[in-house]
């Protein structure tokens, strides 16, 4: 049997790229509608084939993890895509992408777009929030304030985080993920806003997702999305998907201390001495709220 990772799904075809670099068009078998079950783009897979044309998927290999919005699955590294500016800087957002990684197994960066035009006030700013993101652990990419990055120096800042690796860019719409990729690779011509000639898509057309070759990985340009719902995670793992509240948590002095309204708590110690930002507690605090306050869902887990 034939292995190789699904790198593209439209209308109904599966296109495979084996580990020679060949890719074959195949259908998936009759046996995955009966089990309810979508093969995802990032799946790695068993097909066969009796041309590059006319192919069968027939298998599906264990996923690693897989996200619904987009629809990709064994994820590596989620490039989180957040401008300085229009849109404005959001760090609830920002947590609410990182919880969506996070939770994922997904590794994640935090790549801030739009400095070239930003004030030294909106810089600053930003500047030391991204300091406080660094303290915690994460991987921050800050471009310089009021200078264009050139796209070999975009590359070099990337490169060492995304070869190998299955990447996905997450943001929202407007944050620049189309304009960063188009300088990684301009041969990608992906227009802004408009229909990109390597993807297919348009500004509202999020019918397909695409794996693309650049800097030596496979790439997937999400559509930008600003409302992530978390309907699977529950009040014990949220904590889990913040690092430095997960780590102080263990002082607590109940282990299942969720950090709202228990007795002491070192999280809440934490953020009263400045440990934790209390920005980061606050949005913390929302979404354990909105976990709380979600409505059940009905059917069974994992079914599309």
């Amino acid at each position: 049997m034939n292995k190789g990772q699904i790198i593209k799904a439209l209308s109904g075809f599966y296109y495979i790229k084996t580990a020679e670099g060949t890719i074959y068009q195949t259908r998936a078998r009759g046996i995955f509608r009966k089990k309810k079950i979508t093969p995802l783009v990032g799946d790695y897979v068993e097909f066969s084939y009796g041309t590059e044309q006319e192919g069968s998927l027939e298998k599906i290999l264990q996923r690693k993890n897989e996200l619904d919005r987009p629809s990709v699955s064994n994820i590596d590294l989620g490039i989180i895509v957040m401008s300085i500016s229009h849109p404005v800087f959001s760090t609830s957002l920002l947590d609410r992408f990182l919880v969506s990684v996070e939770y994922k197994n997904i590794q994640p960066l935090i790549y801030v777009t739009k400095t070239d035009i930003a004030s030294e006030n909106e810089y600053g700013q930003v500047k030391a929030i991204c300091e406080d993101y660094k303290k915690i652990g994460y991987t921050v990419i800050l471009p310089e304030q009021g200078k264009i990055m050139a796209s070999d120096a975009i590359k070099n800042s990337l490169q060492p985080y995304v070869e190998g690796k299955t990447v996905v860019f997450i943001g929202q719409s407007g944050a620049g993920k189309s304009t960063l990729l188009n300088k990684i690779d301009p041969n990608l011509n992906i227009k802004t806003g408009g229909t990109s000639k390597s993807l297919g898509r348009g500004k509202h057309t999020t019918r397909h997702v695409e794996l693309i070759p650049v800097m030596g990985s496979l790439v997937a340009d999400t559509p930008g999305f600003s409302a992530i719902q978390f309907d699977d995670i529950t009040e014990q793992e949220l904590s889990e998907c913040f690092p430095e509240i997960w780590e102080k948590g263990r002082d607590c002095r109940f282990s299942s201390c969720i950090h709202q309204n228990e007795p002491d708590c070192a999280v809440k110690k934490a953020v009263e001495d400045g440990t934790i930002t209390q920005y980061r507690y606050k949005n913390y605090s929302s979404l354990l709220e909105e976990i709380q306050n979600r409505k059940p869902r009905y059917g069974k887990k994992g079914e599309k």
